[in-house]
This record gives C-alpha cells, structure tokens and sequence, in this order.
C-alpha cells in the first residue's frame, strides 16, 4: 500500500527479457533503502513491483506480463526515469490518498497549458476507467496522488503545483505521454458491491446501468 506521495525520481538502467516477461534493474538516486529487504514493495510508476535483489545503487524487480500488458513498463528504455515511493508504513503519514500499485490502464497527455504558478494537465482516460474519475475525487498518475480539478467523458484535467513538478516526472510531459493510471479504490469496490449476488454470475450482464440500479432499489 502507498500514499502517491512520490519520494524519489529513480532511473531505469537494465531491462532483461526473461521468457516472455521482464526483469528490470531501477537505480534509486537518493531514495533511502537502508531499511528495504528482499521482498519488499516499491511503487515504480505507480506499479507496485516486488524487491528481489539490492545490486547497492537501487533494486532489481520482475515485471509480469499481466503488469506489461497494462502499464507503461514494457515500453520504457535504458535512461527513462521512474517516480519511486517505498510501500506504506502503519505509523506514516497518509498525505495523499489510498493507493493500491495495481494500475487500472495507461492514459495519454493531450494538452498542457500554464495555470498561473500551475500547470493544467488534460489526461485522456481508457473508455472503461471513465466511471471511476469524479470531479474533485482523487486518481493516481505514474504514482503521484493528484486530486481531479474537470472531467469532461474520458477526459480530466489535473493542475500540478511547482513542487510537484519539479520533484515527480510531470515537468518531462509533453502531448502524447503516455501514462499509468490507478482510480480511487473505494470506487472499484463500491461497483462491485453494489452487483451483489449478481457479482458471483459469470453469464450475468454486470454493467452499473440506471436500469440495473432501479431494479435493486439503489434509484427511483
């Protein structure tokens, strides 16, 4: 579990094909891993990956085919760097919001514009992922937690502080970055909640209609 508060901008410097999958070699920078064991979580990118070798200057992960189907990982190069934040602790502080490392779908930039101090990003979502952005609701982005300032059908604009911008890897955006994106967990769960016994029928139609919601007594 992480906050989407990102600690370090880390750097990808080995990417080995293993069998169909990958295995990659992230150096850290300044990200403290003194306290980092074998097996422990690192969000890279907002993918939670698992720790199975410390070379010293950063940590070594295997990358599924199920995460290089649904993230950025696979396409990235020898250089490209990475938001890094090391998993959650019971007594940390929960600055952004929940965030799982489980990503949803890839996004894409499709506009950048100045805000005053700020900058406006406009994301353009997977069709399916639209439900799950509200205005105001929070979304994570490579990792970072950000809170969702418009949404217009698949797409939503998020403003980025100067701090966020220089310490994340917003400020290397430009139009057509592509990007990881995890929706609020309380919203993936509460769609699944509301399908009740439904949820468990693998023929039944399981979309969240109006009409499905009036028939269960959810709307009038």
């Amino acid at each position: 579990m992480f906050t989407g508060i990102i600690q370090a901008v880390g750097k990808l410097v080995a990417s080995e094909n293993r069998s169909g999958d990958k295995r990659l070699h992230i150096q850290t920078a300044n990200l403290d891993l003194s306290d980092v064991i074998l097996g422990d979580s690192i969000a890279t990118n907002g993918v939670c990956l698992t720790v199975i070798e410390l070379p010293g200057d950063g940590f070594w992960a295997d990358v599924s085919v199920e995460t290089l189907d649904y993230t950025t990982l696979g396409h990235l190069k020898n250089g490209s760097h990475v938001n890094l934040e090391k998993a959650l602790r019971a007594s940390d502080r929960l600055g952004g919001h929940i965030v799982s490392g489980h990503v949803d779908g890839v996004g894409e930039i499709v506009s950048i514009h100045s805000d005053a101090r700020s900058i406006r990003y406009r994301i353009k979502a997977p069709a399916g992922l639209a439900k799950y952005i509200a205005h105001k609701g929070s979304v994570c982005v490579d990792g970072v937690s950000l809170t969702v300032n418009t949404v217009e059908g698949a797409e939503f604009e998020l403003n980025i502080v100067p701090h966020t911008q220089q310490k994340t890897l917003f400020g290397e955006y430009r139009n057509g970055t592509r990007v990881n994106l995890e929706v609020d967990v309380i919203a993936r769960y509460l769609e699944r909640l509301l399908l009740g016994d439904k949820a468990a029928d693998a023929s039944a139609d399981t979309r969240l209609t109006l009409g499905f919601l009036a028939e269960n007594g959810f709307v009038k």
